[in-house]
């Protein structure tokens, strides 16, 4: 269920919040940059990475194709949501989905899917997944504190052998800050027509005891745009043109807790937007556009021990739920859970063996209803058992090879692998050679739904994807630069076939076999500690087993690059431009915008007022402009899901916000 508030309402009491907490909290605050000055430009490029292999090593060394958002690029950049920073990270495209997973993050090319469900999201190593549809984020996308994160880790490539389903194209790895020092930090955000928000942060240190806690509400402007409906169903096109006012607003909380060995943490995400479902709109009598709400809730309990010192092992019990509703047709809700267990284990014999095996359980339940009606009520479980081994045979020469089993209830046991070898064959190059299997297997409403424009598939199996990579990345002390190749099969996806003289009604089923090929450059560099330069390229290509190119909603090619001032006395001033191509002609559009190529530029500046005028160090004020979309481009992408030949609202244009924030 879903509580609602007014704007007002909601409002008073944020702010209320963020008031009391500087308040009483304001006097133990410290500075959190001080850590990153005392760091070399070397150690901001070549940081210790966790999610490849689930123990530390140095990003340059790790057996994947990583990228890491660290805190300097964070303060640096800004962004306003999770989705922001994602979208400036290396072949990662911003998309959209029609209806149930409005906000979506596509690897590579990769939106196969109508939905993120090709994409796993951990919190500090722990999966956040949503069972019933498969894979829905737009909740944590749009309204998870971004004040919280210390890092986002980015792994593109399979990772089903450490983190079992839906790791199929990327995982995506935020690690949030640890309390070493109590205090508090809080800010206020106001933009245009009416747009506000607020993120207060609260770090508690006292002996073996520590917590952080963050909350952030964001409401932009509401949207207001001409919409026309197209229905291709009639033997003669009828459309509708209409005004839709498109909501934008989200809350997120995150607190995390550590007592000696013993860990605790937990999240609550929600998010308002719109959807339609424009394929029925000129058919039934009443709307099939509206507002939907989506919640996230997730928790872990986690404890570790250390039984030699060359082996520790860790238990975690992680628990997420997910729900979800509409305002209008189909007025559907969803509620659904995921329980995991798991015991993992690290073994280091020696400074050339690494060792990660272990085991987990999960237990999925979900249920979809309308009015006076139930669609689906299932549950199902599935059990893994895996084994990473990274061994260095020569001075130069790593080997890593995995394997995960994993059994899913009333589906054959099934085996994923990787393999590959890093080469050094000098101290600051590397070539990575990476092969590697993912699954996703089906959720509960592709198996089990019984809703009249789609019903479940009990035959289902997993999607299968074989990724091979090859890349050369050279790590310098003030420069970070790699080339990466890329060629991926997908096999058994599944999808909505609507072919009446295969199946007797529309229904889940496997099929789709896609094939993605690509390069990749990145590229970082510190010109001195002021001044930093980012970029990155994406040319990729993809086609199913019939030979049909561009069957992703994607463009071939995609670049970024950002530009960073940060001056000694409290000035940062960035520019970061995103810049998508044309997509394929088969997404032009016969009613509203087409969606076209475009240039995402924004900009954040900020200024610390006791910086620029020696004001000392507690408290701190500072004052910061965020720009997003400064070209005033707005952005219409396919409403895909659907039939062919339409679009849907993405990015209404310019927004300017302005805030400040206090911390000491």
């Amino acid at each position: 269920m879903f509580v609602q508030k007014s704007h007002r309402a909601r409002k008073t009491t944020i702010w209320l919040c963020v008031f009391l907490a500087y308040c009483l909290l304001v006097p133990a605050m410290a500075q959190e940059t001080e850590d990153l000055m005392e760091m070399s430009l070397e150690d901001l490029l070549n940081m210790e990475v966790t999610t490849v292999s689930k123990f530390a090593e140095k990003l340059f060394n790790a057996p994947g194709v990583i990228t890491v958002v660290t805190k300097d690029e964070l303060d640096r950049f800004g962004g306003t949501t999770l989705k922001d920073i994602l979208e400036r990270i290396p072949s990662l495209t911003a998309s959209t989905v029609y209806m149930t997973d409005r906000s979506t993050i596509a690897p590579r090319g990769d939106q196969v899917m109508p939905s993120s469900s090709h994409v796993l999201l951990l919190i500090n190593g722990r999966p956040v997944r949503e069972s019933l549809e498969g894979g829905i984020k737009s909740e944590m996308y749009e309204s998870f504190p971004v004040n919280v994160i210390e890092k986002i880790e980015v792994v593109r490539g399979p990772g089903s052998v450490l983190y079992g389903s839906n790791a199929i194209s990327a995982v995506i790895n935020i690690i949030t800050e640890s309390a070493e020092k109590s205090g508090v930090a809080v800010s206020g955000i106001a933009g245009q027509s009416g747009a506000y928000g607020s993120r207060a942060k609260a770090q508690l240190k006292s002996g073996d005891f520590s917590m952080v806690a963050a909350g952030q509400f964001l409401k932009k402007a509401d949207w207001e745009t001409d919409f026309t409906y197209n229905n291709f169903y009639t033997p003669v096109d009828t459309t509708i043109t209409m005004k839709s006012t498109i909501p934008n607003e989200g809350l997120g909380t995150y607190v995390g807790i550590n007592y000696k060995n013993l860990r605790l943490m937990g999240s609550y995400n929600e998010w308002k937007n719109y959807y339609w479902v424009t394929d029925y709109a000129t058919v039934f009598p009443f709307p099939t556009h509206g507002i939907n709400n989506w919640s996230k809730g997730f928790a872990d309990l986690g404890y570790d021990l250390t039984v030699t010192t060359q082996w520790y092992m860790s238990f975690d019990v992680t628990y997420t739920r997910s729900t979800f509703n509409t305002e209008a047709w189909p007025n559907t809700n969803r509620d659904s859970y995921e329980v995991v267990a798991e015991w993992s284990n690290y073994y280091n014999p020696s400074e050339k063996v690494g060792l990660v095996f272990g085991g987990l359980y999960n237990h999925f339940s979900g249920e979809e209803w309308g009015p006076d009606v139930t669609y689906t009520d299932a549950s199902r479980y599935s059990i893994g058992a895996y084994a990473q081994l990274n061994y260095q045979i020569l001075q130069s020469l790593n080997v890593i090879t995995g394997v995960q089993a994993n059994k899913v209830e009333g589906i054959d046991l099934d085996i994923v692998p990787r393999t590959g070898l890093i080469w050094n064959p000098a101290s600051r190059i590397n070539f990575k050679a990476l092969y590697s299997q993912a699954f996703r297997a089906p959720s509960i409403n592709e198996l089990s739904i019984n809703f009249p424009q789609m019903m479940g598939n009990p035959n289902l199996i997993p999607e299968k994807v074989s990724t091979l990579d090859l890349g050369m990345n050279y790590q310098g002390e003030q420069i970070q630069v790699g080339v990466n190749f890329f060629h991926s099969q997908q096999k058994d996806v599944i999808f909505q076939n609507r072919d009446m003289t295969v199946v007797p009604a529309p229904m889940y089923w496997n099929g789709v076999e896609v094939k993605f090929m690509g390069i990749e450059l990145e590229g970082k560099y510190y010109v001195n500690r002021n001044l930093f330069l980012s970029g990155s390229m994406l040319y990729q290509t993809n086609e199913d087993k019939n030979g049909v190119e561009n069957v992703t909603p994607i463009a071939n090619l995609g670049a970024k690059g950002g530009i960073s001032y940060k001056s000694d006395r409290g000035l940062t001033l960035s520019l970061f431009n995103i810049y998508q191509g044309d997509l394929d002609e088969k997404f032009d559009t016969r009613v509203n915008p087409a969606p076209e190529s475009y240039n995402l530029l924004n900009l954040y500046a900020r200024l610390d007022i006791n910086q620029i005028f020696s004001l000392g160090t507690k408290p701190n004020f500072s004052l910061f402009l965020q720009v997003d979309n400064v070209l005033d481009k707005e952005i219409w992408l396919p409403d895909w899901g659907l039939l062919p030949g339409k679009s849907i609202p993405v990015n209404p244009g310019r927004v300017i916000y302005a805030g400040l924030d206090l911390s000491s």
